[in-house]
């Protein structure tokens, strides 16, 4: 059985899921049925578990795993509220969201912006894709006193460049074929004016952060074809 929060245990929870929506269960008694049956099969480890406290090599006493390479780069801080009234975290992007089936951007929405904030950034970054790390939405200088974004607006700010080398929001189209890729939705709160040209790339964005994230939020949304 994978391991919770694993990219096969996400793909394992999917499956059931959408064998539970074909059955025409509500969607979230879909997603409560297939976290039971992931949760009967491989129930948590209680705190102290010295399998829980080794590390990637088997080291005993790192209590923090390492990301994947492949992920994004996430800071530490996780305070950050956020959620889409589309999906929910680790479940399935619906396909008006994706390149081919529409491309309008997710809604979005957060809290818990921390006091000092000079300006909010925006990405969302597919660490699946066959050739790397895959930027759909890069926006930067969203305003700290927002809170969220509705289906096909602008955050406001300034839009970079994604990976299709357009714009703004640009939808998920994984290879054909491909387990389900997880999407990752990454807001932070930065505690000054990162100053970019106009329509940077993400490389550009994670760079001019460094150092200066005060608060970050999470939502990882997952799409196969």
């Amino acid at each position: 059985m994978p391991d919770p929060g694993s990219h096969k245990y996400d793909i394992k929870r999917t499956r059931l899921r959408d064998e539970y929506d074909a059955g025409e269960a509500p969607d979230q008694h879909a997603d409560r049925a297939a976290n039971a049956d992931l949760q009967r099969d491989n129930p948590p480890r209680p705190l102290g578990d010295p399998d829980r406290a080794a590390g990637p090599q088997g080291t005993r006493g790192t209590s923090r795993g390492s990301p994947g390479i492949d992920d994004p780069p996430r800071p530490l801080s996780t305070q950050v509220e956020l959620r889409s009234s589309a999906f929910n975290d680790h479940t399935l992007i619906p396909d008006r969201y994706s390149y081919a089936g529409g491309n309008m951007s997710p809604p979005l929405e957060w809290g818990g912006i921390p006091d000092g904030t000079s300006e909010l950034v925006l990405l969302c970054e597919d660490p699946d894709a066959p050739n790397g790390t895959f930027v759909h939405w890069v926006v930067t200088g969203i305003s700290p006193s927002s809170t969220g974004v509705g289906e096909g607006e602008s955050p406001g700010g300034s839009p970079g460049r994604n990976g299709f080398g357009e714009l703004g929001w640009g939808g998920p189209q994984p290879p054909v074929g491909d387990e389900p890729h997880r999407y990752f939705f990454q807001l932070y709160a930065v505690d000054q004016p990162l100053g970019l040209v106009e329509a940077p790339g993400a490389e550009h964005v994670h760079a001019a952060m460094e150092g200066h994230v005060l608060a970050h939020g999470n939502l990882v949304g997952l799409f196969a074809r």
